[in-house]
């Protein structure tokens, strides 16, 4: 059987302002250190599952020019990361998929499509090693 990989799905605006480290200051360049930060992660750490994991960020507004790197493929939104990323999870249908954001209603939306959620946390969790945050 060939299964396809899990889909981790990250909403780029959400995790870069969950932490006040002045990201509102350049909005490109927070969103490139979180690919950057995604790319150097193992994504099955985040995920909460084992491999193999496809990662897609969903940027929008200034992180819009942000490219993708290995491992990690960026998708600009033409208009909201929100609506995109259901759009995305709604495609993946049969496909398990996780979604990295602490917006209440983008998770209530994805969850009726059946995916999974998890918070900002677990992306630095993943990069600084730490459990239980």
């Amino acid at each position: 059987m060939n299964e396809l990989p899990l889909l981790l799905i990250v909403d780029g605006a959400n995790v870069v302002g969950s932490v006040p480290d002045g990201w509102w200051r350049d909005r490109f360049g927070a969103a490139e250190r979180l690919r950057d930060r995604l790319a150097a992660t193992a994504p099955e750490e985040i995920a909460g599952e084992p491999g193999p994991v496809e990662v897609l960020l969903v940027v929008e507004g200034a992180a819009r020019g942000v490219g993708s790197v290995p491992g990690v493929m960026v998708e600009p939104a033409p208009g909201s990361g929100d609506d995109l990323i259901v759009e995305r999870v709604r495609a993946a249908a049969g496909r398990t998929c996780v979604v990295v954001t602490a917006d209440r209603e983008l998770r209530r939306r994805v969850e009726a499509h059946g995916a999974r959620c998890v918070g900002p946390r677990a992306v630095r969790r993943a990069e600084t090693g730490r459990s239980g945050d």
